[in-house]
């Protein structure tokens, strides 16, 4: 698709959104009564499911314990019907390997491992719906079923994208937005701006890059409002039914 088709004359892209405006987030806490920690999203049309189990003995070999801290274990994959190609080996192939390592980087920063010693935490999430910008939508579902198994972090760990077009920077890029033109995928600690993980997937210029990384830092502070609320609504109902 052309680059005047993604972003018109009039600065706005093909679905209506403004350059810096993020794609429609719904998203819910507690989908699973079976672990500890569960959350579903959406952004746009990607979907994502997210289950965490927790602290719990290590499972397999007690050669994998860590000593000082607790052992995270990762799994992302994405369902067979979440694109238009069925997937043969929705967790074996190379990209869902690759996920699942920045997904286990990107949580060992924020959770305190070092409350749980010789334990492991299991994070599981799966992509029900591809349409751009997976692994941040896995990476705020998680953030959700981890505080919603009540596991002690550091801050909200959120991620978004960001591209660069027409010299201007798009953030939270759907699928028809993504080929050749992403410019960096981020996951930030957003009340402190630390990055816990941060990929370029194209070239670019200091400048250009300079301006697309403040867009997908402020693309993830926005991500944090929306799921901060979010976690307040679950909790006050949870209140309300306790009642």
């Amino acid at each position: 698709m052309a680059g005047f088709e993604l972003l018109a004359d009039h600065g706005l892209r093909i679905d209506g959104r403004r350059p810096n405006e993020l794609r429609k987030i719904r998203c819910k806490l507690g989908v699973f009564t079976q672990a500890d920690g569960s959350a579903y999203i959406e952004q746009g049309n990607t979907k994502v499911l997210a289950a965490v189990y927790g602290p719990h003995e290590i499972r397999g070999s007690r050669a994998n314990a860590i000593h000082n801290n607790a052992l995270i274990n990762c799994q992302y994959s994405m369902a067979t019907f979440s694109t238009g190609e069925r997937k043969r080996r929705p967790r074996g192939d190379r990209k869902s390997q690759e996920m699942t390592k920045h997904l286990k980087q990107t949580f060992e920063a924020v959770i305190k491992t070092e409350l749980y010693p010789r334990s492991q935490i299991d994070i599981f999430v799966e992509v029900l719906q591809a349409d751009g910008g997976n692994f941040c939508a896995c990476v705020n579902a998680a953030s959700l079923a981890v505080i919603d198994a009540g596991i002690p972090i550091k801050d909200y760990v959120c991620a978004c994208t960001a591209g660069f077009m027409q010299d201007t920077p798009l953030v939270d890029a759907s699928d028809a937005e993504t080929s050749n033109r992403i410019g960096v995928t981020i996951a930030i600690l957003p009340r402190s701006e630390q990055i816990v993980l941060m990929e370029f997937c194209t070239p670019s210029d200091d400048d250009q890059m300079s301006k697309v990384l403040d867009a997908a830092i402020q693309g993830c502070k926005d991500i944090y409002q929306i799921l901060n609320e979010a976690v307040r609504q679950h909790i006050s109902k949870l209140n309300t039914d306790l009642e």
